[in-house]
């Protein structure tokens, strides 16, 4: 069955920031996401968990997320952009090809309400569609019972 975006999709990062800051959320992370961040930091697994996650139980599983600032940007937003860019986890680097944005095109065209960069740029094919959202499903994001947690990640955060 072919997809709704078998001619492709276009899209460009203006970095306009809206995925990153503003609003609470989650970035969940994945094993190589941690093993990824914590090299690039130059900094231990346990040591990166500590400084820069939290503990969430959205929808009842607890996983590893990305704190925020108290302003609800990314903890690794810094001087208007990525500190982190060359490991950002892949949950950032797949966006905005992710299976609940490209599910169906009114899906799409929702989410190009908060995304300026949505219907803007070059083209990506349905090949490279697909491989972003393999990309994503290859690196689901990680349980926190699978991760040596710090003491300090006890209790969820919502």
């Amino acid at each position: 069955m072919p997809e709704w975006f078998n001619e492709g999709l276009r899209f460009r990062c203006t970095r306009c920031s809206n995925c990153c800051r503003h609003e609470s959320g989650y970035v969940f992370l994945s094993k190589e996401d941690i093993r990824r961040l914590a090299a690039g930091l130059d900094l231990s697994e346990e040591e990166f968990l500590e400084k820069y996650t939290r503990v969430v139980e959205p929808a009842g599983a607890r996983r590893i997320s990305l704190k925020e600032q108290k302003n609800f940007d990314c903890i690794f937003w810094q001087d208007g952009h990525c500190s982190v860019y060359p490991w950002r986890p892949v949950q950032c680097r797949t966006y905005p090809f992710w299976d609940a944005l490209v599910g169906s095109q009114e899906d799409w065209e929702r989410e190009k309400k908060s995304c300026p960069g949505i219907g803007e740029g070059r083209l990506h094919t349905a090949e490279e569609i697909r491989n972003r959202l393999t990309a994503r499903r290859k690196s689901p994001p990680v349980d926190a019972e699978d991760v040596q947690l710090p003491a300090s990640h006890g209790r969820p955060q919502t």
